[in-house]
């Protein structure tokens, strides 16, 4: 029969009996709450009796105390039961350890077992432990019970930094490296959850462990945290690639053929010719040739699968194929370089009329957008003399890039007929330069439209190309190819001039598709497309060119379910980087626009939303928003002031001068 007010212990808590009712024991627990439970839900600890609870667990915890302070009688009680390797029961530990058997010390014996320290088992054998086992156990409490002193003391100066609002600190001291690494993986993206943070009474958020990393001092704003939020790698691909396998190649040296690029760039992967024949005008795109020797599922094209795209951001590029593989796919870095070209023999109308493809061996020069504009100013000038001044070479530069600018405003116009969109906002390049971020505007030039132009007409031919030839979706004979197209926008009913107009046009374009079936792309004012003209940079291009050398060669190539499921992983990656990029930017702009304060920027007003406008700040090919006093139009010029820059936010505030 259980007695009335004894004492028992129910899920490792003290409880009161109060009474029995049929199989029910009524029991008090916690802050006098009552619970019904059976028998064997219990152990009886004590007969009592009992009055209250927490008097007793009071009682309990002044006799370990005074156990422990008092010549450690509970270590010696251990060293003696671990000397006779005796068990006992709870009334006897309780004895041994108290001097006493009554309910606070067969409380405090019941929460000696379950401390674990010195004794293990069960209420009617608990046994000591070993000694080896105690002293373990000892050394790791006392260096938790240190690690949570250095904890406390190290919250204490986050807190302590935290309310310095004019100071930012330099670096952390070392010893609280390790308690901050749970703040560093929720700001890079790696954890969702940061118990420092929550000690700190902050949001878990990465930008709010962001902003906690930079005021603290143990970021500074070069710490950019958003390629790793998008799960990237900040190394380039490591699986190297062959050399270009010995096989038949046309000989198009004789050619001028130019590599034309951004100074910076130093991955050229596409080059241009052009010649008069039969009265017609062929253009050449040649292209880098890595699917000469890139094989479907080797190493190298999981790789470059699973970046999508090479990433581009201001600290530097970090590539989808092996840096190693540049010096033998990248056009003009040897004296003559293997290519894939697309040859297309234009109409009098600049239509395609006939198009081949096939592995070529090319000599590439390679000129900057500004060379080449050089080259134009050249023919428009009329400057004979400057040519021979200059050399044959430029004299025959001039001369192809004089009639590609013929071929490609000629382009131009076509696909402005059919009613292509065109948009032209300012562009800047992000750079750092012996630590410091630097960011130069893009000058716009006429070679930077004849070299788009171009590629254009190599993506439109090669959609012709695979087409005549028969293309598979969904299990129909032919050919699985990566197409690209893009529906209709809504466009504004009437669309303005200047930036303001191509923002609004911006604004109305439809994401691309790129599916296995052709489709007109209206952006482009194109019936058919693809891309052909990167496969250094982009995975679907890499994989247009290995269907394409698979038809060259007579092989059979990658059926439809593979394109179809290397177009989906190399998508999504491709995506991930381009978020990535494009947060790394507005980081690093930040990072320039930090030390700024006060400055003057000028603006061009894009669009009122609202009670706010859009400006772009062509210096920094910035779009910010800002409240004014007076209405204004679009396309008009202001200067707006920079107030405050958040880096963990991206967000720079600026005013009305």
């Amino acid at each position: 029969m259980i007695k009335e007010l004894s004492l028992a212990v129910f899920k490792n808590r003290p409880a009161l009996i109060k009474e029995t009712v049929g199989d029910k024991i009524h029991i008090e627990i916690d802050a006098g709450q009552i619970a019904r439970v059976r028998e064997k839900d219990i152990e009886l600890i004590h007969p009592g009796p009992v009055h209250e609870l927490r008097a007793l667990e009071n009682e309990a915890a002044a006799l370990l105390e005074n156990a422990g302070a008092a010549d450690s009688a509970v270590h010696n009680a251990w060293e003696l039961l671990e000397a006779e390797a005796a068990a006992v029961s709870l009334k006897e530990l309780a004895e041994l350890c108290f001097n006493t058997f009554s309910p606070a010390s067969a409380w405090a014996g019941f929460r000696l077992l379950e401390d674990g320290l010195y004794f293990s088992g069960t209420i009617a054998a608990i046994a000591p432990r070993k000694r080896a086992e105690v002293e373990a156990e000892e050394k790791k409490r006392r260096e938790k019970q240190r690690d949570a002193g250095e904890r406390e003391r190290f919250l204490d100066d986050m807190r302590r930094r935290m309310k310095s609002p004019h100071i930012i600190f330099e670096g952390g001291p070392p010893a609280a490296s390790r308690f901050i690494q749970d703040v560093e993986a929720l700001a890079l993206g790696k954890s969702v959850k940061s118990k420092t943070m929550k000690d700190l009474g902050l949001s878990e958020t990465p930008e709010d462990a962001h902003a906690l990393l930079l005021k603290t001092g143990f970021w500074t704003a070069r710490a950019n945290p958003h390629p790793a939020r998008f799960g990237l790698s900040l190394n380039s691909a490591q699986a190297p690639l062959d050399p270009p396998p010995a096989e038949q190649r046309r000989d198009l040296t004789h050619l001028a053929s130019l590599a034309i690029d951004n100074p910076w760039s130093d991955d050229p992967d596409d080059a241009v010719s052009i010649e008069e024949s039969g009265g017609r005008r062929v253009l050449y795109v040649h292209v880098a040739d890595p699917a000469s020797s890139v094989a479907a599922d080797s190493q190298s094209e999981r790789e470059a699968r699973d970046r999508g795209v090479t990433l581009y951001l201001p600290e530097g590029s970090f590539r989808m194929l092996a840096e190693s593989s540049l010096p033998y796919f990248a056009l003009g870095l040897q004296e003559k370089s293997p290519a894939l070209t697309f040859k297309m023999t234009l109409n009098t109308a600049g239509e395609i009329e006939d198009t081949e493809i096939f592995p070529s061996l090319v000599k590439v020069s390679r000129l900057s957008y500004r060379e080449a504009d050089e080259l134009l100013d050249l023919v428009s000038d009329n400057a004979d003399d400057s040519m021979s001044h200059n050399g044959d070479s430029n004299a025959a530069f001039s001369a192809v890039m004089h009639n590609l600018n013929i071929m490609a405003g000629q382009n131009m116009r076509r696909r402005a007929c059919a009613g292509a969109i065109s948009i032209e906002l300012p562009e800047a390049r992000i750079f750092l330069a012996d630590g410091q971020v630097e960011i130069e505007p893009i000058p716009s030039y006429r070679s930077s439209d004849i070299v788009r132009e171009c590629m254009l007409l190599a993506g439109e031919a090669a959609a012709q190309w695979i087409s005549a030839r028969g293309f598979e979706s969904s299990g129909a004979a032919g050919i699985a190819f990566p197409f690209i197209s893009q529906e209709t926008g809504d466009m504004p009913a009437e669309v303005l001039t200047g930036l303001a107009g191509s923002y609004q046009l911006r604004r109305c374009m439809r994401p691309r598709t790129v599916s296995l079936r052709p489709g007109p792309h209206w952006g482009l004012g194109l019936d058919s497309y693809t891309q052909v003209t990167s496969p250094l940079r982009r995975y679907t291009d890499l994989l247009a060119h290995m269907q394409i050398r698979a038809i060259l060669r007579d092989t059979p190539p990658l059926p439809a379910d593979e394109v179809s499921a290397r177009l989906a992983a190399a998508e999504a990656a491709a995506q991930a980087a381009t978020q990535a990029e494009r947060a790394s930017r507005a980081h690093w702009t930040m990072a320039y626009l930090l030390d700024k304060k006060d400055s003057t920027w000028d603006a061009i007003a894009l669009e009122k939303k609202m009670n706010r406008w859009v400006f772009m700040i062509p210096a920094l090919a910035l779009e910010t928003q800002v409240s004014l006093r007076n209405d204004l139009r679009p396309n008009e010029a202001i200067k707006l002031v920079l107030k405050s820059v958040n880096i963990p936010r991206c967000e720079a505030v600026f005013a009305e001068n």
